[in-house]
């Protein structure tokens, strides 16, 4: 029974935050800064969430800087998602058997 308590306060919680700004800002933004700044909040937070991940990921942090040096490289180059990540993880499997 209890699970579907959780289950309600989080479609609760995730229905809130969704709705509040959509109540409280019904004019456009104005403000250059908050408009730049609400921009790259997606970005700085994926990366928050991602890069620990990754350098926590094989268990060696010397294999997860090669991988990681190769996905930045290749996604610098505009290369697809697809071959940047099985690039990098190629690079870490390739670097642990060296190590």
């Amino acid at each position: 029974m209890n699970i579907f308590i959780y289950i309600a306060v989080m479609a609760g919680v995730t229905y809130l935050v969704r709705m509040i700004p959509f109540t409280l800002m019904r004019k456009k933004i104005s403000s250059k800064f908050l408009r730049s700044f609400l921009h790259y909040i997606p970005y700085a937070v994926l990366s928050a969430m991602t890069i620990p991940a990754i350098f926590y990921s094989t268990g060696d942090m010397i294999t997860a800087a090669a991988g990681t040096a190769a996905a930045v490289i290749l996604a610098y180059f505009g290369l697809p998602l697809i071959v940047v990540a099985l690039a990098a993880s190629g690079m870490a499997f390739i670097v642990g058997f060296i190590i």
